[in-house]
């Protein structure tokens, strides 16, 4: 029962109050269960993901490798192939998810996505012109990956905004620059050599396969900051949805707040881009399942984080064990991401 259905019952108002606050208990239990089976879910895909590969190996035999114990065997496929693998991809899930989220619930349209606006694009075209014309590799890599998705999210902000920002207008102009960034990325490919270009294409299919110690050791530490930052950033949320004038009311500064979720959500998904090339529609599927699973906008940010976990940890499973040669984990994610978007611009649903 909604609070406005607890006032208009006629009910005396502690009574009201009472009920009032026992509805949110209710509420708050049931998403803290959802959250704890969707955390449930994650360690059960990171587990099958450390347990099955090439050889599988028993889950005791794993629990003792990661436990530092030598595990003939074991040892070396869990603690420098697989743990690497796992731990990337719980992290880029998360700040794919998380990041997603925050654009769709900022903007207000779910098709404010990093995916469908550009900035995975920006990264995108920033690292293969990094690759092709330059050589790059490793850090220097993720560092243009970076760069190109901090300058697109700058370049569609300041062309979108008029006397204020409009989620549409942002949703329309970041589908113009990641069209022009799409068209550099063709041409970049053209002019690179057939080794460069077949790298760059690898990299942008977004794969979990570089995933060692060495490329993960100078990123998670970065995107674990970003995550904390961001969900703790994001309990500010409920507050933005009452409006400027009544967040003011409140003691919020929601300018300065929506400016901090923004960059965070910009950093999350450019950093991420940077470990794995852009994994498709993962920032664009994790907020509206997490809206369905959680009632609660506090439990929001934190369920979209889990969801992408899952959906890249699940992704990259199947992209490993269901085909004959393993594929990249984006492949497996478009596949899923595509109709997914075609159902909700056939529902018509993009308000976030």
């Amino acid at each position: 029962m909604s609070a406005l259905d607890l006032v208009s019952s006629g009910r005396p108002a502690t009574d009201a109050a009472t009920l009032l606050r026992t509805a949110r208990r209710r509420s708050a239990t049931r998403d803290g269960i959802l959250l704890g089976v969707l955390a449930l879910a994650v360690i059960a895909l990171f587990l099958v993901a450390l347990v099955f590969g090439t050889k599988t190996i028993p889950l005791l035999d794993v629990l003792r490798a990661l436990g530092g114990e030598t595990v003939p065997g074991a040892s070396f496929a869990v603690v420098e192939l697989r743990l690497p693998r796992a731990i990337g991809a719980l992290l880029v899930g998360a700040a794919f998810g998380l990041g997603g989220m925050l654009f769709q619930t900022l903007l207000r349209n779910v098709l404010a996505s990093p995916d469908v606006i550009g900035i995975s694009a920006g990264s995108s075209a920033a690292a293969i012109t990094a690759i092709s014309f330059f050589g790059a590799s490793g850090l220097v890599v993720s560092v243009a990956a970076i760069a190109g998705g901090v300058l697109t999210a700058l370049l569609i902000w300041v062309l979108a905004y008029r006397r204020g920002l409009s989620g549409l207008r942002f949703v329309l102009v970041g589908i113009a620059v990641a069209a022009a960034l799409q068209a550099v990325i063709s041409y970049v490919l053209t002019r690179s050599d057939i080794n460069a270009a077949e790298q760059a294409t690898v990299w942008m299919a977004g794969s979990l396969s570089r995933s060692l110690w060495d490329q993960l050791g100078p990123t998670a530490p970065v995107l674990v900051v970003l995550l904390v930052v961001a969900l703790l950033a994001a309990t500010r949320l409920p507050v933005l949805r009452l409006g400027d004038d009544s967040a003011t009311a409140l003691g919020a500064r929601p300018q300065r707040v929506r400016m901090l979720l923004i960059l965070c959500a910009v950093l999350l998904v450019a950093v991420a881009t940077s470990l794995t090339g852009p994994i498709a529609f993962v920032a664009f599927l994790a907020g509206p399942i997490a809206l369905r699973v959680v009632r609660r906008d506090s439990a929001l940010p934190a369920a979209a984080a889990l969801v992408g976990a899952i959906v890249v940890l699940g992704g990259d499973a199947v992209a490993q064990h269901a085909f004959p040669t393993d594929l990249p984990v984006g492949v497996v994610t478009g596949a899923i991401g595509a109709p997914f978007l075609l159902y909700l611009l056939m529902r018509g649903r993009t308000r976030a």
